[in-house]
């Protein structure tokens, strides 16, 4: 007799309304909502494109023709064509391989950011709705001084009283990111606070810190994810801005925003060469707007 288990008796394991143990049931709940997913077609393409990018990014050593820092200036602007499929910019750099490795920079810049804002708004939010008092006022107080900047006008004074350059561009987008994210933790934690389930687990003795750090948190990572998700565009342009600007990455290094400020002045007679990285942070940026639209409909509550 075959043991193998076959796809359907797989799917009927974990779409079974009567889980015989966490596990399954913690499994099911996650291929429910991966099914719901993959329903949204926009969603799936936005995903689709994210991750192309992020592989041809990684994988731009091998995929790029040419090294993106090498000049040719008897092929400067050429025009897209099978030796540079993209053409070349004003020192003959093929675009095509500045592309691909401007997607690490670019990128690398986003992980990075998302890596130190969603923790630090996180903790900030959860904090200051759990504990309240003081700590709230305080913390809410810090929180709305920095939202009453604009954004890239706050990060622009970052980077001036610092260096230009890609950290001070990540620390620059980290503080004036977090906001936002410790709003949004502090709603959620407000609405739990005082829930039953809350008021049991203290009366079996847990700490505070305790509570924030099993229960709450993770209730409040679902929306988390997606304002991420939806805020990843935002944080692409801001990093792009800055790069447009010259507070961000520094040539010659092939950063999206800086190469559309280095060839703008070409943009009507040789007009690939700052277009096409504004594609790519178009095309980045819708990408994570269809993400994230798709999983608000999955992870929020409300939408289902």
């Amino acid at each position: 007799m075959s043991t193998t288990t076959s796809p359907q008796t797989w799917r009927d394991w974990l779409l079974t309304d009567t889980p015989a143990s966490r596990a399954q049931a913690a499994w099911g709940g996650r291929y429910r909502l991966w099914r719901d997913f993959t329903a949204n077609k926009l969603a799936m393409a936005g995903l689709a494109v994210i991750v192309a990018m992020a592989l041809a990014a990684l994988l731009a050593p091998l995929l790029a023709p040419y090294d993106p820092g090498v000049q040719d200036l008897t092929n400067r602007l050429a025009r897209p064509s099978a030796a540079h499929w993209l053409g070349t910019d004003e020192l003959g750099r093929d675009l095509y391989a500045r592309i691909l490795f401007g997607g690490r920079v670019t990128l690398g810049m986003v992980v990075a950011v998302v890596a130190l804002v969603a923790p630090l708004g996180l903790a900030i939010g959860c904090i200051a709705g759990y504990y309240g008092g003081i700590a709230d006022r305080l913390l809410m107080r810090v929180t709305d001084v920095f939202l009453a900047f604009p954004r890239l006008i706050l990060a622009l004074a970052f980077v001036a009283a610092i260096k230009p350059g890609i950290t001070s561009a990540i620390f620059a987008i980290v503080l004036t990111a977090w906001p936002p994210y410790a709003r949004l933790a502090r709603a959620e934690t407000l609405s739990l606070r005082g829930t039953d389930f809350i008021a049991a687990v203290r009366l079996t003795g847990a700490g505070s810190a305790r509570i924030v750090l099993r229960h709450i948190i993770p209730l409040c990572l679902g929306s988390l994810v997606v304002r991420v998700t939806l805020d990843m565009s935002s944080i692409i342009l801001t990093a792009a801005s800055l790069g447009f600007l010259g507070m961000g990455a520094q040539p010659p290094s092939p950063e999206w925003g800086a190469m559309i400020a280095t060839a703008r002045r070409f943009i009507l007679d040789q007009w690939w060469v700052p277009t096409i990285p504004g594609v790519a942070i178009f095309l980045i940026s819708l990408a994570f707007n269809l993400l994230g639209d798709g999983l608000r409909d999955v992870l929020d509550p409300k939408q289902r």
